[in-house]
């Protein structure tokens, strides 16, 4: 099958004066026509700098070092900047964490919609039309009223369902959704996963899908890869990652999902923290906080590796973990 999307050994790094911090460290994944890709990990893990590296939108200090980022064919890291503006939005759109601080708050909703469709050849009627189109879509409720508002009159649920409308204004083939169900209640969560399944389908997008939840990748996602300290640790479509987890910090991972039932137990939880990304260890960064650890872990970093048919994992010792477990 022929990608939409490749990523190749992408690396992007945040340097000042008195440290370089690794927020991205020789990834590389691809995204299949009508897919979604989801990528999983603790915060700080790199998630959200990728999907911005794949707009070139990164803030200062942030740079790409390294990688190829090819959209259709054509690598998005040697286009101008006039030929980057053509793409973004209209044909790779995205979702921001925060629509509170990523929204323009001295701008009316309407406005910050025409200027995603300002490319379409549409008079000031229908553009007008348009929006009202898009705001129904995403099912908030008097359009013609929240057209003239601003983002500090909407609730949370509504922000993010104004961010998606503005996302999709111009009908990109491809979503990058930084967790869009950041700080909403269980409810409007399902509400907003449940539209962006509706939308996705409409509109035949792949979508990138960055979260730290797996329940929304169970719900959500066709395959996953699985960041941890800027690296991609585990890549494999999700069933076989919520079955048959290949990497220790995978595992971990969904042992510390709360799970059902009468009899009470304490929480499990990875011991120790993410390592500094500017004093990364020689070795595996996930080794202090591995039980399953050996020395080699400690001295060189793994490789990601296919350790059974479209299962990737970055581990020396994946056997291990399927004989002992933790």
């Amino acid at each position: 099958m022929e990608m939409l999307l490749e990523v190749k050994n992408l690396s992007t790094h945040f340097t000042t004066r008195d440290f370089t911090a690794m927020a991205v460290d020789d990834i590389s994944f691809s995204l299949a026509p009508s897919e979604t890709f989801g990528l999983v990990g603790e915060s700080g893990c790199g998630k959200s700098a990728t999907c911005r590296s794949i707009l070139q939108i990164l803030r200062k200090p942030g740079k790409i070092v390294g990688g190829e980022i090819f959209y259709k064919g054509k690598d998005l890291l040697k286009m101008s900047e006039a030929e980057l503006r053509r793409v973004r939005g209209s044909e790779i759109g995205m979702i921001f964490q925060e629509p509170m601080t990523s929204l323009n708050p001295v701008l009316k909703i309407k406005e910050q919609i025409f200027e995603n469709i300002k490319d379409q050849a549409l008079d000031k009627k229908g553009r007008y039309d348009r929006a009202m189109e898009l705001l129904k879509m995403v099912g908030i409720p008097m359009p013609e009223v929240r057209l003239n508002e601003y983002i500090h009159q909407y609730s949370g649920g509504m922000r993010q369902r104004a961010m998606i409308a503005i996302a999709l204004a111009a009908q990109p083939k491809i979503l990058l959704a930084d967790e869009p169900t950041t700080a909403l209640d269980v409810t409007i969560q399902d509400q907003i996963l449940k539209l962006l399944n509706h939308l996705k389908a409409q509109f035949n997008m792949s979508v990138i899908l960055v979260t730290h939840d797996l329940g929304i990748v169970a719900q959500m996602c066709d395959r996953v890869a699985v960041m941890y300290a800027g690296r991609i640790v585990e890549m494999t479509d999700t069933d076989t990652l919520l079955t048959k987890p290949g990497h220790p910090y995978t595992d971990a991972l969904l042992r510390s999902v709360p799970t059902g039932g009468a009899a009470q137990r304490r929480l499990f939880s990875i011991k120790g923290a993410p390592p500094d990304l500017t004093q990364l260890p020689p070795g595996c960064a996930f080794a202090p906080r591995c039980a399953l650890c050996i020395q080699r872990c400690k001295e060189e970093k793994p490789v990601l590796s296919e350790i059974e048919a479209g299962q990737w994992v970055a581990c020396h010792c994946p056997e291990k973990l399927r004989q002992e477990g933790y």
